[in-house]
């Protein structure tokens, strides 16, 4: 299954909650879902069928896909390497999800979207620890420090001062002026605040 191509706010519809999928528009009331609550396709008379288990394994791990934009094969394999790891697999799913640097370019406010955050990474605007990089699933550590180039700068201050509102999270130090975050820590599952059941996520692969 190759990268979701549809409207991002019928994915949001789909899974029922806001999963941020098109940046600031997301947090106003032009936000699809506020005005569409019915997942898309479903008419005003139908009733809604009981979700069985396999709908509820199967829904939460489209909704950890979407909202982190990665392909069928590639989230399968973050599982597979989250069950390799000591601890709770489900916590350890989330936090690899985490440390994908388009994430982090986005949760540290130099993005407006995770999929903004990949395309600029893709285009080369990046470096990471002061080495150009344009893969935007390479997994950070705690001391990486990723900045806008200095070359690139003028060309993505509108993006990066039209997402500097949102602030970053207390795992991340952020330079706005700069362009530039470091990773000071991993953060917690409590820290993340996402509506994920990651245990749901390995129960589906483990059928």
């Amino acid at each position: 299954m190759g990268r979701e191509t549809g409207g991002k706010c019928k994915q949001c519809r789909r899974e029922g909650e806001k999963l941020f999928l098109k940046g600031d528009r997301c947090y106003t009331r032009s936000c699809a879902l506020s005005r569409k609550s019915k997942p898309p396709g479903e008419g005003p008379k139908r009733r809604r069928p009981r979700r069985s288990q396999y709908q509820l394994h199967l829904r939460e791990k489209q909704k950890a896909r979407r909202i982190y934009g990665v392909r069928e094969k590639q989230f399968r394999n973050y599982v597979a390497q989250a069950k390799r790891k000591k601890g709770v697999t489900g916590e350890a799913l989330l936090t690899l999800l985490e440390r994908r640097m388009d994430n982090m370019v986005y949760r540290a406010g130099l993005a407006s979207s995770r999929q903004q955050a990949r395309q600029m990474i893709t285009h080369g605007h990046f470096e990471l620890n002061g080495r150009a990089t344009n893969v935007p699933s390479v997994l950070l550590r705690e001391g990486d420090v990723v900045a806008v180039k200095e070359a690139r700068r003028e060309r993505v201050k509108a993006i990066v001062e039209g997402a500097a509102d949102r602030d970053a999270p207390t795992w991340l130090e952020r330079n706005a002026e700069a362009m530039r975050f470091q990773v000071l820590a991993m953060p917690s599952i409590e820290q993340l605040g996402m509506n994920i059941a990651a245990n749901l996520i390995v129960e589906f692969y483990s059928r």
